[in-house]
């Protein structure tokens, strides 16, 4: 199964935004593990991090920091299972490219 990490700190309101839209995701791509990790407790992890959170790895790859792009998480996710392709459905009379976040 896929893992994505949300590498983040409490009380940053980025990393909310970006956890949000990662189990927004959930709904239209392959299942995935989502592990949150909290920078604070590991002073490497607060030195690399502290001004690019969140940071979002797949698979131990980082492919978003600052802000959430989720194209190149989606990307991310495809390449890690092409299944993804596959299950992003939309509903009649929905364009897949107009939800927003």
């Amino acid at each position: 199964m896929t893992i994505i990490t949300l590498y983040g700190r409490p009380g940053c309101h980025l990393c909310d935004e970006a956890r949000e839209a990662i189990v927004a995701l959930r709904s239209e791509v392959a299942p995935f593990e989502l592990r949150e990790v909290n920078i604070e407790h590991d002073d490497g992890l607060l030195a690399r991090y502290l001004e690019r959170i969140p940071v979002v790895a797949v698979d131990g790859e980082a492919v978003s920091e600052l802000q959430l792009n989720l194209d190149l998480l989606r990307g991310a996710l495809a390449v890690a299972d092409p299944t993804v392709q596959g299950r992003a459905k939309t509903e009649p009379g929905k364009d897949a490219g107009s939800e927003a976040c």
